[in-house]
């Protein structure tokens, strides 16, 4: 009995504690690798020019306080073959992630949806590149660090400028 007693106090404790964030799990949501110039490419001289592109977006799940965050990555590599460009790969990823968010303002939320959320998954999707293009016979790309809270801040201004250019339409 007293154990029963014991349990129940922590529970409402951390009901009362305000704002809660958990870690619901991350995976990979989706992960594709084209190289449509093998085995040619394997042949170039010219080493490859690496272009990435990332994106991050957010939803809210069915279930109260769950959101779905996904970071994707599009990295393609071009090389020169007989003076025409060629694709040498083209790798796309995306790493999700879901989340529990309870007691959180809606300002604060949209910051740790678009800025903690990501910063976590991060790691994951940069490790599924880099592991994808190796296992295909390919030099491993390292996708850099990205600072969230500088790429949300600018995707907020963004977001702004396009609210306003639509207003003054």
């Amino acid at each position: 009995m007293a154990e029963n007693e014991t349990n129940a106090a922590p529970e409402a404790a951390a009901q009362d504690q305000g704002p809660q964030f958990a870690i619901q799990r991350i995976y990979l949501k989706d992960a594709s690798l084209e190289m449509p110039n093998a085995p040619e490419i394997f042949l170039a001289p010219e080493a490859p020019h690496v272009d990435i592109q990332l994106e991050v977006a957010q939803s809210a799940l069915s279930q109260p306080d769950l959101y779905e965050v996904v970071v994707r990555a599009t990295v393609t590599a071009t090389t020169k073959i007989n003076n025409e460009d060629r694709t040498v790969f083209l790798v796309e990823c995306k790493q999700a992630g879901i989340f529990l968010m309870k007691g959180f303002e809606e300002e604060h939320k949209t910051m740790v949806l678009g800025i903690t959320c990501p910063t976590t998954i991060y790691p994951y999707l940069r490790s599924n590149v880099c592991d994808l293009l190796t296992r295909a016979g390919m030099p491993p790309v390292y996708l850099g660090e990205i600072n969230f809270e500088a790429y949300f801040a600018q995707r907020m201004q963004e977001q702004q400028a396009a609210e306003q250019a639509h207003t003054a339409q």
